[in-house]
């Protein structure tokens, strides 16, 4: 099947978003934008300078006040005349998805639903943001209430794996409560934001409230040493994160950091076979295996395991890899070389720690994409808790098969790890289910479910090393991060 058509062939020099102008960064430094698949490059990303960072700052501090006086209802508005573009627009962003970021159509039309759907919730500001009262609350004649109220600037510092997304977890909710914001993309796509900021201008937004500066370490150290900056969302690698949240504690900034991952899948004997596996494969596969809430590990519980292993290893095999447009690939490719000879370590460690590799994904090729950044599905067997594919995030399609004796084995396993992202159980047996739910620490649980993606009216939760800060982006816990309460007595005499 040929590859649907991508929206462009070349973006040319991508720009900065700032005060409600396009505007070209003056550094010197800029990067190539790849096409995972094609390994052509796509465009040109500036590094933009620490003082670009600060004129978006400061041009939205200047927008704050007014966009503060805006009532609730004419927010959410906007947010309404957003949600219409977008749907407007909605092929043509999963494409640039795909096209940047390597992952299938059916993935990025995905990921451009969860976009969508972060917008209708914000646009519920009115009733999000409602305060509360109590008459007499403090004393007879004594009335207390909390007034929620935004704080000022924030800014988002995003990943790679979800360019859409990820922006839409925060800066909707940040801004339909009053705040103003600056988006700093990877990087590494920039591409699907750049679009999404063209939409966001057809919207209305008045200058300054929405802003969207590319770079890399410059741009975030600015985020955090302009004392206008209230706060900071932030989504990568768990190294990253610790340092944002040390950053933050430094120079006194709200934040929330999401970190790695390493989510092991559990299997009872009694699941369902063929829809547990079926399930599993999106995990395992969905986005090369890029995101946060992938599955890397598979355990298989006493009796189940030899049939599960046997049914999971020929589905994996049957996986289309291939470019993310072509409606019939399974899997796209990972994001760059980099992160490609990453993937190939860990399965040359793999082997080296003696595990046994029952699929092969290091020489895969994909017919008319033979330089793409592409690696197939890879199954070890016989791996032990101790090894490194078993413990450490690979960030690719790498599954480590575990058999464990029984289920209390396999949560043990579970919380020897240092990461507490997610964690799934596939069975039937209704005592089995709520004692992985009550006793698994992580911040995901899923039950029957290999991808554990809260909807945008639930926050999204982690636990351990995958997740640094006071509280999770989407829903109401997005507008508590991004408001402050006000406690208001009055005396009636």
């Amino acid at each position: 099947m040929s590859a649907l058509a991508e929206v462009k062939k070349d973006w040319g020099k991508v720009q900065n978003f700032v005060n409600g102008e396009w505007v070209d960064s003056t550094t010197k430094n800029w990067l190539d934008v790849k096409n995972p698949a094609t390994t052509g490059t796509i465009a040109k990303v500036p590094l933009s300078t620490k003082d670009e960072m600060n004129a978006a700052i400061e041009a939205a501090q200047e927008a704050w006040w007014a966009w503060r006086e805006t009532p609730p209802v004419s927010r959410a508005r906007l947010m309404f005349n957003l949600k219409h573009i977008m749907e407007r627009e909605f092929e043509n962003v999963a494409r640039i998805i795909s096209q940047e970021q390597g992952k299938t159509i059916d993935d990025a039309r995905g990921e451009t639903r969860r976009c969508v759907e972060n917008i209708e919730v914000a646009s519920s500001v009115t009733t999000l943001q409602m305060g509360y009262n109590l008459e007499d609350g403090a004393a007879a004649n004594i009335d207390e209430e909390v007034i929620i109220s935004p704080l000022g600037v924030f800014g988002a510092v995003c990943p790679f794996n979800f360019p859409g997304m990820v922006p839409f977890w925060f800066w909707p909710y940040a801004v339909a409560t009053g705040n103003t914001f600056i988006v700093k993309p990877s990087e590494q796509v920039p591409l699907t934001t750049q679009y999404m900021f063209k939409m966001i201008e057809e919207a209305g937004f008045p200058p300054g409230v929405v802003n969207l500066v590319n770079g890399r370490e410059d741009a975030v150290n600015a985020l955090f040493e302009h004392k206008n900056v209230r706060g900071i969302s932030f989504v990568g690698s768990t190294p990253v994160a610790k340092w944002i949240y040390k950053r933050a504690g430094e120079t006194g900034k709200r934040v929330q950091a999401q970190g790695g991952a390493k989510n092991s899948l559990v299997v009872m004997p009694d699941a369902v076979m063929d829809k547990t596996v079926n399930n599993m494969l999106a995990s395992f596969y969905g986005c090369a295996g890029q995101r946060c809430l992938a599955g890397s590990n598979l355990i298989g519980v006493g009796d189940v395991a030899e049939p599960l292993l046997k049914k999971f290893v020929e589905a994996s095999k049957k996986l289309k890899v291939g470019y993310g447009l072509d409606e019939s690939s399974n899997m796209g490719p990972v994001i760059s070389e980099a992160a490609k000879k990453k993937v190939l370590g860990y399965i040359d460690l793999g082997v080296k720690e003696g595990a046994k590799l029952l699929l092969d994904g290091r020489n895969i090729k994909v017919p008319g994409y033979e330089k793409g950044y592409f690696v197939g599905p890879t199954v070890f067997d016989d791996v032990t808790p101790d090894m490194k594919i078993a413990k450490e995030e690979i960030f690719g399609p790498v599954v480590s098969f575990l058999r464990m004796k029984n289920l209390d084995e396999a949560i043990e396993f579970i919380h020897s790890s240092p990461f507490g992202n997610a964690a799934s159980i596939y069975t039937q047996n209704g005592k089995w289910a709520r004692d992985f739910r009550y006793r698994t620490q992580c911040g995901n649980i899923g039950i029957n479910v290999g991808i554990v993606a809260a909807m945008a009216y639930f926050p999204f939760a982690g636990a351990k090393d995958s997740f640094f800060g006071s509280l999770h982006g989407q829903g109401q816990d997005a507008v508590s991060f991004y408001t402050d309460r006000k406690v208001v007595i009055t005396r009636w005499f």
